[in-house]
């Protein structure tokens, strides 16, 4: 790979993510002081990402695999993400605005997929180059929100300008793409069924009560997780933190440096210790929220915020390569694409449309809610999981005797 090409990609991966992280992370303020939208609008509009990501490999599968150059795809497809995210800045009502989203979510969902694959379509080895081109899009999160923290844009009111700033984006990269090398279609011809398109030719991995365990407790764990993804922002606003996307940019960092130790927890805990450990952070994440505030505990909402390179990195990132070494060479990308779709997609839908209910309920003013109530109500659903996790799960593989191991950062689902 020739070091133009390495700068191309890494600044695709910069803006690929820069794009989700200036909007998304503060959405929830915006629809809430903005547009006034309720809990459980809000919790909707955070449900389009888990419906982009259902229908996404379908993009994927049925389009860019057998049609058309990937880059192509991924010009087209931001540049009518950023038509769509600029949209966003002229509508004043939820009613108008849910739609819209929708269908920015559904185009900006298989751009995850596509980026990847122009990227590996360049490596000789993606296990050692892949990841110094993929922490460029942890990166562009990490701006983002610094930014709008810098900007102080959630105190003053102008959210609406994070759209704006994500659509500038958007339409650079769209051009950007089109100058991407190209990446052509890597099934024309071929056919592809329904089954192909889910990852269905894995589901054989569930006849192992471990990892049925495991995926069970993937889908479940992801409904707790909808409340931080959703109403995290509106919560550290309400309560008084400033420039608090900046400060959940802290999240993200943290992600970065648990990566890098992860190979050292591998000989240590292995697989049931770590995935536990994650799902414990959890647990712990909520009980913070739910205790901390902007005096004496403020030390606890930090610690919330950075609990999240634990929660996904011992989680998440162990329970892909659990499942990388469980499905075997056949399999690995069909079981990657069918433990995504239930939990990203199906997981994190069920808790988008709980979590938003529960937060209207214990709403306590017109502006203010009982987050203590709401925020021990995800602790309770991680630990009741974590806890038959603990009884049922019998898997005691230890993936660090696999030499050779890399641990890659993951897709973008992670950076939420």
């Amino acid at each position: 790979m020739t070091t133009g090409i390495r700068v191309k990609l890494s600044a695709m991966m910069f803006l690929e993510f820069f794009i989700w992280g200036a909007w998304f992370v503060t959405m929830g303020t915006y629809l809430t002081v903005t547009l006034k939208a309720t809990g459980t609008q809000n919790a909707g509009a955070y449900a389009t990402q888990s419906l982009g990501a259902i229908i996404a490999p379908f993009v994927i599968g049925l389009i860019a695999d057998k049609y058309f150059s990937a880059q192509k795809i991924l010009g087209v497809l931001h540049l009518l993400g950023a038509a769509s995210l600029f949209y966003a800045t002229t509508i004043t009502d939820f009613g108008k605005f849910y739609p819209n989203i929708l269908f920015y979510m559904i185009i900006y969902m298989p751009t995850l997929a596509l980026v990847n694959s122009v990227s590996f379509k360049q490596m000789q080895n993606p296990s050692k180059e892949f990841p110094p081109i993929r922490v460029f899009g942890t990166a562009g999160w990490i701006v983002a929100g610094l930014i709008i923290g810098w900007l102080g844009w959630e105190k003053t009111g102008s959210l609406v300008l994070t759209f704006k700033m994500a659509a500038g984006a958007s339409f650079i990269l769209g051009l950007l793409s089109f100058t991407l090398p190209d990446t052509p279609p890597v099934k024309k011809g071929q056919k592809t069924s329904f089954g192909d398109i889910i990852g269905l030719d894995s589901i054989g991995l569930l006849k192992n009560r471990s990892y049925l365990t495991f995926f069970l407790a993937s889908v479940a764990i992801c409904i707790p997780l909808a409340f931080y993804y959703n109403f995290t922002n509106p919560f550290l606003n309400e309560v008084g933190m400033t420039a608090a996307a900046g400060k959940q940019s802290m999240g993200q960092m943290s992600e970065l440096l648990f990566m890098a130790a992860m190979p050292l927890f591998f000989v240590r805990l292995g697989v049931k210790k770590m995935l536990a450990v994650g799902m414990l952070a959890w647990v712990l994440r909520y009980i913070f929220f739910a205790y901390g505030n902007v005096g004496t505990n403020y030390w606890m909402l930090i610690a919330g915020i950075v609990m999240h390179g634990i929660c996904y990195d011992f989680f998440f990132v162990t329970g892909q390569i659990y499942t990388d070494n469980l499905a075997g060479e056949r399999f690995k990308s069909a079981a990657q694409g069918f433990i995504t779709l239930a939990t990203y997609g199906v997981g994190m839908l069920i808790g988008s449309y709980i979590s938003g209910p529960i937060v209207d309920n214990w709403k306590t003013s017109a502006t203010t809610h009982d987050w203590q109530t709401i925020w021990l109500i995800p602790a309770g659903i991680a630990a009741v999981v974590l806890i038959l996790f603990l009884l049922l799960f019998k898997d005691k593989t230890s993936m660090a005797t696999q030499k050779g191991l890399d641990i890659q950062e993951p897709s973008a689902q992670t950076e939420i």
